[in-house]
């Protein structure tokens, strides 16, 4: 393992996801899982997210795109409250909606949007 490649991964996962999910999932890996969230600190997050040349934002926009094009909702819901942590604005997480409903199908917007909703709800509790 590339040790400062899984630190700039653990600092870039951290920002994002927050500190307590992170460590929350690192805390609850058993020896099985332990490698598995080891190698996406190191990779995903350390080699990818860990690449300046796209800022925090522009990853997000990505991921939001490709994720519900995939359909995997619970990523999504992650990376919707990633994506309001590395600034992105009411209006702009709109358009975004609009575009997957355009290039995902409704069904993917509309599930989307449940999510959204349901994820902003909680904020606006907190």
């Amino acid at each position: 393992m590339d040790k400062e490649r899984f630190e700039k991964g653990m600092a870039a996962r951290k920002s994002v996801l927050g500190a307590e999910y992170v460590e929350k999932s690192l805390a609850n890996a058993d020896d099985f899982a332990r490698p598995f969230q080891e190698m996406i600190t190191e990779y995903c997050w350390g080699g990818c997210w860990g690449d300046e040349t796209l800022s925090y934002k522009q990853r997000s926009l990505l991921n939001l795109g490709m994720l519900a094009a995939l359909g995997r909702m619970h990523e999504w819901g992650l990376h919707f409250r990633g994506a309001i942590q590395n600034g992105l604005t009411t209006e702009e997480l709109q358009a975004v909606l609009t575009q997957i409903s355009v290039y995902c199908g409704v069904p993917a917007g509309v599930e989307c949007h449940r999510i959204a909703k349901g994820i902003l709800a909680d904020m606006d509790k907190a």
